[in-house]
């Protein structure tokens, strides 16, 4: 691997709906149109096959990793335009009762380089009516995922996994020089959060973020933020999508600024084992012992 290399990303941002053919045209118009821009690197966001909140509907459309059209599609794509293609996920079907949350790294030969099944699971209650049950329909990943590209590497996640800081310390101290974080948040949150949080895992880690996003209101009247980001190892942001439109949003990575980072703040190398002591736990075990003399 030449990590001195630059080169162009890409964040394709969506508004992905309910069924996956029309999806996967949205996907492949823009990749082609990143593609075209130089793009050798291009990122499209989490369930860029289909958008499903109800169950029956997406069990419907669910297709084995073996047998999805968008998968397949995708892989065709990257074949012919030569690029690394993160598919930032796609909703496959695992068993009868559940789905899973795949990400796929596919190389230019169209070949898949890498998968990662999404770890955390997204349930939460937001207020207002507004809740989600990831685990419901989809089962969770166990095991963290980095691979190579040929500027270096990249260390995998989807989504909700960027509230889990020890994940990306994780995969960048297994070398990882690039963190994917292809995402689906929603508006919500995305206002309070996304731009700090990614911001965070780049600083923290010393890594590129890479960051594609699902936009505006889908057919399902889920919102997400949109703000697709790219954002570099000193935690600049060097890319921002729209907050509504699907598009593209490119720039630049020098993966030399890895490295510089790492070497200004070598937080990674500074990291200790400690333990922790509870004094309140402390102090109650102090009192049972006294009480019992």
């Amino acid at each position: 691997m030449d990590t001195e290399t630059t080169f162009i990303a890409a964040m394709v941002q969506m508004r992905a709906g309910l069924l996956p053919e029309p999806n996967l045209d949205q996907g492949a118009r823009l990749i082609r149109e990143a593609a075209a821009q130089g793009a050798s690197f291009v990122q499209t966001p989490e369930v860029s096959n289909m958008m499903q909140t109800n169950r029956v509907a997406l069990f419907e459309h669910l297709r084995s990793e073996d047998d999805d059209r968008s998968l397949a599609g995708y892989r065709d794509l990257a074949r012919e335009l030569g690029i690394h293609l993160n598919v930032g996920s796609l909703a496959l079907q695992a068993t009868p009762e559940k789905a899973v949350n795949r990400s796929f790294l596919i190389g230019p030969s169209g070949d898949i380089l890498a998968r990662y099944d999404k770890i955390h699971m997204f349930d939460i209650d937001l207020g207002g009516g507004e809740s989600y049950r990831e685990s419901a329909n989809y089962q969770p990943g166990e095991t963290a995922v980095i691979t190579d590209l040929p500027w270096g590497r990249l260390g995998m996640t989807i989504c909700y996994d960027v509230r889990f800081p020890a994940l990306y310390r994780a995969l960048a101290e297994a070398g990882a020089s690039f963190l994917t974080v292809p995402s689906a948040f929603t508006k919500k949150t995305g206002e309070a959060h996304w731009h700090t949080l990614l911001r965070a895992r780049a600083i923290e880690n010393g890594c590129f973020v890479f960051a594609a996003a699902q936009a505006g209101l889908h057919e399902n009247n889920r919102e997400t933020f949109g703000h697709s980001l790219i954002v570099d190892p000193w935690g600049t942001v060097l890319a921002e999508g729209g907050g509504t439109e699907p598009g593209i949003v490119l720039a630049t990575i020098d993966p030399a600024k890895v490295a510089t980072a790492r070497k200004t703040v070598p937080s990674l190398q500074h990291g200790r084992r400690f333990s922790i002591v509870d004094h309140k736990a402390a102090s109650d075990h102090l009192h049972l012992v006294r009480g019992s003399a």
